[in-house]
């Protein structure tokens, strides 16, 4: 019997969030926002909390500073349930933290990775990595000491019995390296979105890039905001749209739709089902601020799957978060 449902490798951060700035950020200029989020970040994490909070059993991996930012990132991360027993503080380390300066639907968004990029597979145990039914990995560019070891680790997992999800994120450098390319022979699930898509197949056009991702991994999941997801497995395609919210804040929605596909796709649903749930939790992720705010409240979220799921997604109501 598995530990955990899903095992999670990852950074831990911050992130402050800027509402309201003026549309020009204009140098030498004290410019005001109209509210602050001060809220847990990282693609790791938001993912990691937001499927315990659908009534899963996660362990996270991962590494903090010896900081106040750590102390507020695991206490949070904890009261969603998430095991975090392989969480390793740095002594004289920083944690990672991002500055979020939301522009109406777009945004700036400023990390300092700190431990991001000192975390290597000597922090981690992977007795209990491998103690799951499947991995997930984000922020692949973020991982820099990390990154050369993802395809050993990747290949034991597959060998161990677990499935395996990469959620790439971007590429600070905008390098997009091919030495990712290898690691995608162990990775049963890709989730980029369409401009990481194409930067990964080096196509100009979302479609294009599907057609060489899909030849990859099993299941490629693209994610395109308010136009849904699409997911192709081998040379079918699916495609899924999230139900109509009022947006407050797009911070941690293609997380959030990871943790919907990942929580779906471990009870064996099939990947339209997958999909749908997947939209469903980013709909329910944007409509508070911050990438885990929406999960945290219990009853918002309960009453929002109530109305939008059917199937299993509906009956993974926790009690933890």
């Amino acid at each position: 019997m598995a530990a955990f449902d899903v095992s999670v490798i990852g950074e831990l951060n911050l992130d402050i969030i800027f509402y309201g700035l003026p549309q020009e950020l204009v140098l030498e200029r004290e410019l005001l926002a109209n509210d602050l989020s001060i809220t847990l970040g990282s693609s790791s994490a938001i993912f990691a909390h937001n499927l315990a909070c659908l009534g899963n059993k996660v362990g996270f991996s991962s590494t903090t500073g010896s900081d106040p930012f750590a102390q507020i990132c695991m206490k949070r991360l904890a009261e969603s349930g998430v095991d975090l027993s392989h969480v390793r503080q740095l002594s004289g380390k920083t944690t990672g933290l991002s500055v979020i300066l939301s522009q109406r639907k777009q945004r700036y968004i400023l990390t300092y990775p700190g431990t991001m990029f000192e975390m290597s597979e000597r922090d981690l145990d992977l007795a209990y990595v491998f103690s799951a039914k499947h991995l997930h990995v984000s922020s692949y560019f973020l991982h820099k000491a990390l990154r050369p070891q993802l395809i050993n680790i990747f290949r034991k997992a597959k060998e161990a019995g677990l499935t395996t999800s990469l959620d790439t994120n971007d590429d600070p450098e905008d390098r997009w390296s091919s030495e990712i390319q290898p690691l995608l022979k162990y990775t049963d699930i890709l989730l980029p979105n369409e401009r990481e898509a194409c930067k990964l197949a080096q196509a100009n056009e979302v479609e294009r890039a599907a057609d060489a991702l899909s030849q990859k991994v099993p299941i490629l999941v693209i994610k395109r905001g308010s136009q849904g997801a699409m997911a192709r497995v081998a040379k079918q395609k699916y495609v899924a749209f999230p139900p109509v919210v009022d947006v407050a804040d797009p911070v941690g929605a293609g997380d959030s739709f990871d943790a919907g596909f990942i929580h779906e796709f471990i009870r064996g649903s099939k990947t339209e089902d997958c999909l749908k749930f997947g939209n469903i939790a980013a709909a329910l992720s944007v409509t508070r601020a911050g990438g885990t705010e929406a999960f945290r409240d219990a009853q918002h979220r309960e009453a929002f799957l109530r109305t939008h799921s059917t199937g299993s997604a509906q009956r993974a109501t926790p009690t933890n978060c």
